[in-house]
């Protein structure tokens, strides 16, 4: 019998990504009816002897394996009252299936017995012969035990295990495992969610349930009105999805305007060295306070220098807005940067308090399906890291494609990053470049893209310093790309500012 499912669950149950069937539904391989795959559709593009290889049936293969067992049961499963809960409405859906199977078959037993009883009455019996063939045979075959194929299992067993969530109006669709909040699972999809503290204070990521159920993971203090617990509002950080199907209505930002300027005291959680000339410097929001930003924005930190002076300095997050907490930035070597200057010398440290404003910029991934090319040179690559993170939690692009161009020899410094991402993906490659001569370099970048890109319609996202964005800006002008596909961020030396 034929099953349907979201392009979304679909993806989960052969193990592509959710962009890769997309591309195949542009291309005509796949047909959608409704907006909905059809299990027929799906095995005929990817057959059993395909699914073998996929990496749900790995995972379910492997949770025999102790430590694996062990890491599914945290990540991956549910809290028990969430399972028990979704198991009840799974049973209870069972439950429906079966009572309306048996009205039907107690419909056709009677219509059976009313045949018997014109036949009895002397109708004609050539006319009720037939129709007692008919109806037999029809009972036999919706009777006829038969197994189910592959992926309805699967997506039985996957309905349990995670649950979907549909987001209205917008149509996006997200998944949410293990122990996580609605929130959580949403900003891991790389959803634009309007929030706040996340700890249930503020009221702001409330959405009201359309339809499904949820389950309530934390106390929380905002007092949500009678009228709004009526009509089905919740607070999504302080919920999870308690059925296998949830549809939320809720706003989300549309872009940097939609985020609103925010002022946060952060802890170093960690400062190290990436490179000679570059250091990672990691700082913590508070539970209660998390930086709403945008992939591919910056923010401007700042802390009190030598003679109690204030250091400000302006650096792209080069983490993902997912983990809101945690914010990553490379920092330079910068003789101009008295930030910098301090970071290198040894005088933030862990435990210090750092002080951040923002976030600003408009360098941030647009809304579409086309492949993505990403380029970047020395600490351009921070803006560039969010994205790709942000992009492949979306898994919306066909492709994804990075050059790095380093002006300095330990200017890659996060190359092992890049072989990982190529290594575990299929639709991500990148080529690093070596070059003293920022131009000359650039230049080199430019004829790399157009021996393999430049006739694929592809969105280009550029940052790095002005003589290298504005030469690879001219030369993509040149050769035909649309400027509506080009996005650039010049990162601005020097950076820093004694006040």
């Amino acid at each position: 019998m034929t099953h349907w499912l979201t392009v979304w669950r679909a993806a989960q149950l052969v193990g592509v990504s959710r962009g890769a069937l997309q591309q195949q539904v542009r291309d005509g391989a796949l047909v959608l009816t409704e907006g909905l795959l059809s299990t027929d559709e799906l095995l005929r593009l990817y057959p059993a002897t395909q699914l073998e290889e996929s990496g749900l049936l790995e995972r379910v293969a492997s949770i025999k394996d102790e430590a694996f067992g062990k890491r599914v049961r945290e990540r991956l499963l549910p809290s028990q009252e969430v399972l028990a809960q979704r198991l009840f409405n799974q049973t209870q859906e069972l439950a429906d299936v079966r009572r309306c199977l048996q009205r039907y078959h107690a419909l056709v037993v009677a219509l059976q017995e009313r045949i018997y009883a014109l036949q009895a009455q002397g109708a004609t019996p050539l006319v009720l012969s037939g129709l007692q063939d008919f109806v037999d045979q029809g009972l036999a075959q919706a009777l006829a035990t038969e197994q189910a194929d592959l992926l309805t299992v699967m997506d039985d067993m996957l309905k349990v295990m995670t649950a979907q969530v549909m987001v209205r109006p917008s149509g996006h669709e997200f998944s949410v495992e293990g122990h996580d909040t609605l929130l959580q699972a949403g900003l891991r999809a790389g959803l634009k969610l309007n929030y706040g503290c996340g700890n249930g204070t503020c009221g702001m990521c409330k959405v009201r349930v359309i339809s499904g159920q949820v389950a309530r993971t934390q106390t929380f203090d905002y007092p949500l009105s009678e009228a709004e617990k009526s009509q089905g509002y919740t607070l999504m950080c302080a919920h999870t999805a308690a059925s296998s199907e949830l549809t939320l209505e809720l706003l989300e930002a549309s872009g940097p305007q939609d985020i609103p300027q925010q002022q946060i005291v952060t802890q170093v959680r960690g400062v190290s060295s990436l490179a000679p000339d570059t250091r990672l410097l990691h700082l913590q929001t508070p539970r209660s306070h998390r930086l709403r930003f945008l992939a591919g924005q910056s923010v401007t930190l700042g802390l009190t220098g030598p003679g109690g002076s204030d250091l400000h300095a302006l650096y792209p997050v080069a983490s993902c807005p997912c983990d809101d907490r945690n914010l990553h930035f490379f920092i330079p070597r910068n003789a101009q940067d008295p930030f910098a200057q301090q970071l290198f010398s040894g005088n933030i440290k862990a435990g210090d308090a750092v002080t951040v404003w923002g976030p600003c910029g408009e360098f941030v991934l647009a809304e579409g399906h086309r492949p993505l090319v990403f380029a970047a040179c020395d600490a351009g690559f921070a803006p560039i890291k969010s994205l790709i993170e942000h992009a492949l939690a979306l898994e919306s692009a066909p492709s994804l494609s990075l050059f790095w161009l380093s002006t300095q020899p330990d200017g890659h410094f996060l190359a092992n990053q890049c072989r990982a991402w190529s290594e575990a993906l299929d639709p991500f490659e990148y080529e690093l470049l070596s070059e003293t001569d920022i131009t000359f370099g650039t230049l080199q970048m430019a004829r790399a893209m157009r021996t393999d890109l430049f006739d694929i319609e592809c969105d280009f996202y550029l940052a790095g310093p002005e003589q290298f964005v504005c030469t690879l800006d001219a030369e993509l002008r040149a050769v035909g790309i649309p400027a509506a596909q080009i996005f650039t961020n010049v990162l601005a030396r020097p950076v820093g500012v004694l006040v």
